[in-house]
């Protein structure tokens, strides 16, 4: 595959990635949760490792410092075609820049920044690596959202930075834009007002696909995550929000289509 054929267009969510205290810990839990295999990534991370899923990377884990103390996410990364004009915009639309513009070796130039809200994102410009490789089976990212205190102010951020076209829900009591680049559905902002936890503030949530939510739910428990909300039907299908034995939080999902 080339890279102009495999090029994602700017603003599609590429992928996933989480920063951990406990490396080899975090990768038993997805391992077992997911069925991930894994393998080196780029020396530039420092410890860091990407999860396969029939040899294709689906998500990345690092490690944090000894030192550093840090909220545990997973963090959405944004396809942009130049890393260094992203981050220049991401400021000037009152953005701010946290680590970049840099390489990560051959692989691409990133940028993580945080919108006006506070979310944290990143930006990918890939070179050898693109993103995720395989979609729609069970352990794969299927899904991105922002979940945000009101979504107005902030779609325009992300309009601006990355050119989304936005389509709201028409609802006096629910919050809700998705985000469409030539048409399609690529990503969402929920606003939920002050229902936003109060101790991660706005975020970037990751659906992963499961074959079977409540089987998987059960499964986070047992391997020491915990369950944020329980299953129950959705739009999208049949979904759980929960969390890694570190806090990171994520949502399962069987979409309808899966």
């Amino acid at each position: 595959m080339t890279e102009a054929a495999a090029r994602r267009t700017p603003g599609t969510p590429c992928w996933v990635s989480l920063i951990v205290h406990g490396l080899t810990a975090t990768q038993e839990f997805y391992g077992a949760l997911f069925g991930w295999e894994f393998r080196p990534g780029p020396d530039q991370l420092g410890p860091y490792v990407r999860g396969l899923l029939d040899g294709k990377e689906v998500a990345g884990i690092g490690q944090l410092p000894p030192d550093r103390h840090l909220p545990i996410a997973w963090t959405t990364y944004l396809a942009t075609d130049d890393a260094d004009l992203t981050a220049e915009v991401i400021r000037s639309c009152g953005g701010t820049v946290a680590v970049g513009p840099l390489d990560a070796g051959e692989a691409g130039r990133l940028v993580i920044a945080s919108d006006p809200g506070g979310a944290v994102f990143g930006a990918w410009q890939g070179s050898e690596h693109i993103g995720t490789m395989t979609a729609g089976i069970p352990g794969t990212p299927v899904w991105n959202e922002l979940v945000t205190r009101e979504t107005s102010m902030v779609a325009k951020f992300y309009q601006t930075v990355f050119g989304y076209e936005t389509e709201a829900v028409v609802s006096a009591d629910f919050d809700y834009q998705t985000l469409h680049l030539g048409g399609s559905p690529v990503a969402a902002l929920h606003g939920v007002g002050q229902a936003l936890p109060r101790d991660r503030g706005p975020h970037w949530m990751t659906y992963f696909e499961v074959a079977d939510v409540d089987e998987s739910a059960a499964r986070v428990v047992e391997l020491g995550g915990h369950i944020l909300q329980p299953p129950r039907e959705g739009a999208s299908g049949r979904l759980a929000a929960v969390a890694d034995p570190e806090g990171a939080a994520f949502t399962i999902v069987r979409t309808s289509e899966g």
